[in-house]
């Protein structure tokens, strides 16, 4: 699923409409003047839709991308991150359970290098404030062994 601003589900929206019209591109011009939106606010939303691959945006011209994911419209851009945090949760969840061994539990330090290095490539803020997110949420929890500190997957 691809979470979107409001904003940016308006000018996806119009995006939509205009594509079936222009084959080689819809005029940033246009939808700027049907939206009735500042230049910049427009280009800051297209370089969004863009990087979503929502859009194709090159040279003042927008194409409608191919894809095959739902998208969710919410209110804020706070929002959006919010839901990508969650998003990020439950792919470190993932990474955890594939980790963890017999007795459900993940050596601190591979956790966290794997969070790191692997496939997410988690900034260190992020790592912590997600292993931090699922302790209070009551799915891992902070445990000590005799030969280190490790994760407990309840």
């Amino acid at each position: 699923m691809i979470t979107i601003t409001k904003k940016e589900e308006i000018v996806f929206n119009q995006i939509k409409i205009f594509h079936l019209e222009y084959d080689e591109g819809i005029p940033e011009n246009l939808i700027k003047m049907e939206l009735g939106i500042y230049e910049h606010e427009l280009r800051e939303i297209l370089k969004e839709l863009d990087n979503k691959n929502l859009i194709e945006y090159k040279e003042k011209k927008i194409k409608l991308a191919d894809f095959d994911k739902s998208i969710n419209a919410v209110d804020s851009r706070q929002e959006v991150i919010k839901a990508d945090l969650d998003v990020k949760e439950q792919k470190s969840l993932e990474v955890i359970e594939k980790l963890a061994d017999q007795d459900r539990t993940i050596s601190k330090y591979i956790l966290e290098g794997n969070l790191l290095y692997g496939d997410l490539k988690l900034s260190n803020f992020r790592m912590y404030h997600i292993i931090l997110s699922l302790e209070n949420k009551g799915i891992i929890k902070p445990i000590t062994k005799s030969d280190g500190e490790y994760y407990l997957l309840i």
